[in-house]
């Protein structure tokens, strides 16, 4: 019988079956509320820990858009990316594909993940992805080494945000995008408020490019670009 913490998972994993369309919503103003208390110890989900096949689901693909999300970021050949919270490698063997002779830096902070990372890349012959074990406040990634990050539907597991975003400004080349995709939620929920992420980047030293939604359904999806600020 699947665990309390698993079974919310598992629902969270099912919110992408439910089809949708991202629209631009860039244009829209942006207001956050004033930060209240330490934004860095704000409630968070404990990171999944499970069967990571379970990310693996059928046409997850088509729900989440994921080439739209790397044309977005600029995700293309001879590009270095870095997907922090690789869990299964899910999003970092298709960025390996796009990118051909570029990098990806499988960044997790769980060593389970990273060797069956590392296990997926020698299967599926994939030379070009590097497997980091990170911390919770430090992805360690190499200085000016990566064009795009993605965090896909892991944020709200960051323990320390703000201080994850800072250390990852110094491997960031110039331009680089940071693309943020979680749900709407209360940080223990498998989610995060939107208005949360963008106070804690804001923080962080970051700035917002864009951002889109993701129309599932439930309108609970966001996607959210940053570049680090000049």
């Amino acid at each position: 019988m699947l665990g309390v913490r698993t079974a919310v998972l598992a629902l969270c994993l099912l919110l992408d079956v439910l089809p949708g369309v991202a629209q631009n919503s860039a244009q829209a103003p942006i207001t956050s509320p004033a930060p209240q208390g330490n934004a860095e110890k704000r409630k968070t989900s404990e990171p999944y820990t499970g069967d990571l096949s379970i990310f693996e689901s059928p046409g997850r693909d088509e729900r989440l858009q994921i080439n739209r999300v790397m044309d977005i970021l600029g995700i293309k050949r001879g590009k270095s990316v870095a997907d922090i919270g690789a869990g299964s490698g899910w999003f970092t063997v298709r960025a390996a594909r796009r990118v051909g002779a570029g990098e990806i830096y499988a960044v997790d902070i769980n060593p389970e993940a990273i060797r069956y990372i590392d296990d997926r890349a020698r299967r599926e012959k994939l030379r070009n992805i590097k497997t980091v074990l990170g911390k919770a406040d430090n992805p360690l990634l190499p200085a000016n080494s990566v064009d795009a990050v993605l965090l896909l539907k892991t944020y709200h597991e960051v323990a320390e945000p703000v201080a994850l975003l800072k250390n990852l400004r110094a491997a960031l080349r110039p331009d680089a995008k940071v693309g943020i995709i979680d749900r709407n939620g209360n940080g223990e929920d498998h989610g995060i408020g939107r208005d949360v992420v963008l106070r804690e980047a804001q923080k962080a030293g970051y700035n917002l490019l864009e951002q889109y939604d993701f129309v599932k359904g439930d309108k609970m999806d966001y996607f959210l670009v940053f570049t680090a600020a000049k």
